[in-house]
């Protein structure tokens, strides 16, 4: 279990996208910027977790490139404006690492495998994987951080393959700093 009062600027923090920072659409993909949509209090949360994770990490599965409903520019500019606009919030994300694999392509990036984790270590040496936290809201993100070995919190209801659920990140965000 995660003692919350020992989480500090020696943690890291990595977080899943859809559905966790933004509104994920139902049988579809954010395509575009104006498709994109910050669920309540993202920013907010984020602003929060900036002035206690040392490292605030997005780790994302997007096989809508992979799928050739969109390009990898049109990707990298969906995550410069969330990056933009988060900043402009006073929050941060250092680094957003993705992986526009098929499902079904052998030896794939996409999570739970930890290739996405072993790339931010390499830009990253100061991560511990025992004082990091994967949030996600997929059983595949809770695998992806228990592969790593991080602690990991599930956004929506109780999961069993978590160590701590909570209904949004900003309820995560409140555990951590109640003011």
């Amino acid at each position: 279990m995660i003692d919350l009062k020992k989480i500090d600027r020696s943690w890291s923090l990595f977080l899943d996208r859809d559905g966790v920072i933004n509104r994920r659409r139902v049988d579809d993909y954010v395509k575009t910027w104006d498709e994109f949509e910050f669920l309540p209090d993202v920013q907010n949360a984020l602003k929060v977790f900036s002035d206690i994770f040392g490292k605030i990490i997005v780790i994302t599965n997007q096989q809508g490139v992979g799928k050739g409903l969109m390009t990898e520019k049109e990707l990298q500019f969906i995550h410069q404006k969330m990056v933009e606009e988060i900043s402009k919030a006073g929050g941060r994300i250092d680094a957003v690492y993705y992986c526009t694999d098929l499902k079904t392509q052998p030896e794939n990036c996409r999570k739970p495998s930890v290739k996405l984790y072993e790339q931010a270590v390499k830009d990253f040496p100061d991560i511990k994987t025992d004082k990091s936290i994967m949030i996600g809201d997929s059983e595949s993100d809770m695998e992806f951080g228990k592969n790593a070995g991080m602690f990991t919190v599930f956004v929506g209801d109780d999961h069993r393959f978590a160590d701590f659920h909570v209904k949004s990140l900003w309820e995560f965000a409140r555990l951590l700093n109640p003011k």
